[in-house]
């Protein structure tokens, strides 16, 4: 693991594995790169095809800054965290993919100027881009409720998730005051070839079928699993890789 400053000088940890294209992956929230990419053997199924997994923990996850200062945190701060970590490596050439959170990341960053050569986004619909202010302030209600939720209640699962990751409660939630609803229209900038990948079970963030249709030049790919399961199988590194190969 090493460590690249950010812009504003917040250190993000980067895990890198294999050799050869370099492909960024994002990760979901609340989540990390070794959760998301690592434990699961979908970055090494990436590696084994060739490819050099960058994997950086978002702000506010894993080993990354977790500051507590409100300034830390700007408008689609995660996606000028992208677009640093791309100019602090150097990389002209590359692919970017991105699940749940690290997907609507890679949207922004690309709608603010990024140019993969192509993207995959993983378990999310348009829903999840346009109305993403409502997918936030059910994650904030969970953080402020954290002591209080039981089985049964619908913030169950996402609190659960944030116990076992042991999450900063307090920079999460500065973080998800810093996202915005994507309007449609902008997905026009999305003009590179985009893979969109949902597991069968998973509408947490809409309709990928919707999503699909919107973007210019995409491939909808459905693969098993829930929201929560489909990135414990390989059929979803299996997509992301026969797409990047492609």
């Amino acid at each position: 693991m090493e460590t690249i400053q950010s812009f504003d000088r917040t250190p993000l940890a980067l895990h890198r594995l294999g050799a050869g294209r370099p492909v960024i992956l994002l990760h979901g929230l609340f989540s990390s790169a070794q959760m998301n990419w690592m434990n699961w053997g979908q970055a090494q199924l990436l590696a084994d095809a060739g490819f050099e997994c960058l994997m950086p923990d978002l702000r506010a996850h894993g080993h990354s800054g977790k500051p507590h200062d409100p300034s830390a945190y700007p408008p689609d701060v995660l996606a000028r965290d992208a677009i640093a970590l791309v100019e602090a490596l150097g990389l002209t050439d590359f692919d970017l993919v991105g699940f749940s959170l690290g997907a609507r990341t890679s949207v922004r960053a690309v709608i603010h100027g990024l140019k993969p050569r192509k993207l995959a986004l993983g378990g999310m619909g348009q829903e999840g881009l346009a109305g993403w202010t409502g997918r936030s302030a059910f994650f904030t209600d969970a953080i402020d409720r954290f002591d209080e939720v039981k089985h049964g209640d619908p913030a169950f699962a996402a609190v659960s998730f944030m116990k076992t990751m042991k999450v900063d409660r307090v920079a999460a939630r500065l973080l998800l005051q810093t996202f915005s609803d994507t309007d449609p229209a902008e997905l026009a900038a999305l003009t590179m070839p985009t893979l969109v990948v949902n597991g069968d079970k998973d509408r947490d963030n809409g309709s990928p079928d919707l999503l699909a249709a919107a973007l210019p030049n995409a491939t909808l790919v459905t693969v098993p699993g829930t929201h929560m399961s489909c990135v414990t199988k390989p059929e979803l590194g299996e997509a992301i890789r026969d797409f990047l190969l492609a």
